[in-house]
């Protein structure tokens, strides 16, 4: 019965506001009142102020506390009678089951388990939790429950309604009537003009398209500052990938050599290729500092991996237990057991999760504070969100490492995250900082390639630091050195990438051990010049150190004095050479 229409033997004001507490659940007068961080007391603040405006954005940074400040003003509204019901969109099923928990430790009621063929919402129940896919299902059906009570819908990660190309319409058709609707989302998105999301506000930008504008923003740096996140370190991974194309010619490249963007791509996508020796090298050097944070307080430290598609998701589980001992866990979108491995790995002890896109949004795993990025995803949406998993705080002095590929699309998403954490935290003054080229244009996607693995390698290659690439500093770190590697401002740049250099070579032994098939004769032939390829790397970058210039440079200086291919192509002969020349120019 619509409210406002007084029904058989209620004949008072007072009477009907006693029937609507009856039928509608509200916040219990003993539910729990969590205890609000600054930036959502003030967001609440802000919301009253431009309160009745119908439609509300938060970008707040992964980890801030989005679905906390969701809730509290839920609590708000059900408490004075504004609303009487509280629809949650989101992303996925486990998400729904998230929402509903925290939920109900705030006092609210919502069914994670409505689907579209049950009747309406559970009379003892607040309302409920659905996904994006159940609302493009059925919008009709969702307006209608919309309709029975007045709702307040929280949209969840709101940049998934441009996910498929009706579910926009469908998010718009289902909650035109809201009377009330918050949208949530961890970073400012973009879209096509013909894609605008509803209910979001939008602002032309440089490129073309359109990128929201949010009434309460909440960013990395803010979130930094008052410890509400982790500091991130990003180490960078570069290496040598070998393929042969459709043509039949084999072809090498570097990921961090300057490249056509066709070739940096494919060099790229051939370094994740769980068969080369790219990916058990860095999962190795993952487990390192995983052993590391458990030895030195973090006991239950763990790591995430983050593949591009699930037979890739299955290899690389496969080459972690090789590696570590144990087997981890791996989560599936079409694993009906998704959500419990997820919950389970949340507060359990398994060292590392394998998985594709699962955990990369909304999941909240807070010690998870190791993420290798084994993908070919590059979107600043993206990015944020998987770099979120690992940066929610717990206690101080807790640090995430992100251990990526040292490619230029995601080199520069890191340092724009990494500078806004050095202006929080600013590490100590470098005085030999080899500048990274950042603003060459993001390479092509050459999916439809055809390339055949012959091998690839992995070497450290350097940490981010105030948009640079710092390599190692010569000299020995102590013991208690070790103990803070990570920690901005503790260690120097250049002696947090000594650290990260010396612990290299033990990495590469132990993933030496995990190749996944035998080399060929073709395979071991290049292998016999891959010490010298590090050797001349590593000579480049002390050299770059030293004289204050990018690697580019230094290695055109190279070829030019002793011509030849490009390193990661040069035969033994050349690598030799100018592995001399560089002792030389070095003085040693």
């Amino acid at each position: 019965m619509p409210w406002g229409r007084v029904p058989r033997g209620i004949s008072s004001r007072q009477d009907i506001r006693r029937d609507r507490r009856v039928a509608q659940p509200h916040l219990p007068a003993t539910a729990p009142v969590p205890r609000l961080r600054a930036w959502q007391r003030e967001a609440l603040r802000v919301y009253e102020e431009r309160s009745p405006r119908r439609d509300f954005l938060v970008t707040a940074t992964p980890g801030a506390g989005k679905t906390t400040f969701a809730l509290a003003l839920a609590a708000r509204l059900l408490e004075r009678r504004a609303i009487d019901r509280v629809i949650v969109v989101c992303p996925t099923d486990h998400l729904r089951t998230q929402w509903a928990d925290a939920a109900a430790r705030a006092g609210i009621g919502l069914d994670a388990a409505l689907t579209n063929a049950t009747g309406p919402v559970r009379p003892d129940l607040t309302g409920y939790v659905t996904t994006y896919a159940q609302v493009a299902a059925k919008p009709a059906l969702h307006a209608a429950r919309v309709s029975a009570r007045r709702s307040l819908v929280i949209l969840d990660e709101v940049h998934h309604a441009g996910d498929g190309l009706s579910w926009g319409e469908a998010v718009a058709a289902a909650f035109e009537q809201a009377p009330r609707r918050l949208c949530l989302t961890g970073t400012p998105f973009r879209t096509r003009p013909d894609e605008r999301i509803p209910f979001v506000r939008y602002e032309a930008d440089v490129a073309g398209g359109w990128c929201s504008t949010a009434d309460f923003t909440y960013g990395y740096r803010e979130a930094l500052r008052d410890a509400v996140v982790r500091p991130v370190v990003f180490a960078a991974y570069t290496g040598t990938s070998r393929w042969r194309n459709s043509a039949g010619e084999v072809i090498a490249a570097s990921l961090s050599e300057s490249a056509t963007k066709r070739t940096e791509t494919t060099a790229w996508r051939t370094a994740l290729n769980p068969k080369g020796r790219w990916v058990p090298h860095v999962i190795a050097a993952m487990d390192e500092r995983i052993s590391h944070l458990r030895e030195s307080g973090m006991a239950d430290a763990a790591g995430l991996v983050l593949a591009t598609d699930q037979d890739d998701a299955r290899a690389y589980a496969v080459i972690v237990e090789q590696i570590t001992g144990h087997r981890p866990v791996l989560i599936l979108s079409d694993d009906p057991k998704a959500s419990e491995k997820i919950s389970a790995f949340a507060t359990g002890t398994e060292r590392i999760a394998v998985c594709v896109r699962m955990v990369s949004e909304g999941v909240d795993i807070p010690r998870a504070a190791c993420l290798a990025w084994m993908t070919s995803y590059r979107t600043p949406l993206f990015f944020a969100q998987g770099v979120g998993r690992v940066v929610r705080a717990r206690t101080t002095n807790e640090v995430a490492t992100v251990f990526l590929p040292a490619v230029r699309p995601l080199l520069a998403l890191a340092a724009e995250l990494e500078l806004e954490r050095n202006h929080v935290i600013p590490p100590p003054a470098a005085t030999d900082d080899a500048l990274l080229d950042l603003e060459r244009p993001e390479p092509e996607a050459g999916e439809g390639e055809r390339i055949e693995l012959v091998d690839s390698d992995a070497a450290f290659a350097h940490l981010l630091h105030a948009g640079r690439a710092v390599v190692a500093a010569p000299g020995p770190l102590s013991d208690e050195d070790e103990d803070f590697l990570g920690l901005p401002g503790i260690l120097t740049p250049e002696q947090t990438a000594a650290l990260l250099a010396r612990r290299d070579t033990h990495a590469r032994h132990r993933a030496s051990t995990a190749a996944a098939v035998p080399p060929s004769a073709e395979t071991v032939a290049w292998r016999a010049g891959a010490e010298l390829r590090r050797e001349v790397n590593r000579l480049v970058g002390v050299l770059a150190a030293r004289q204050g210039r990018p690697h580019g440079q230094i290695h055109a200086q190279l070829r030019r004095a002793v011509p030849g291919p490009a390193s990661a192509a040069a035969g033994v002969d050349v690598l030799a050479q100018r592995r001399d020349h560089l002792m030389e120019l070095l003085g040693g």
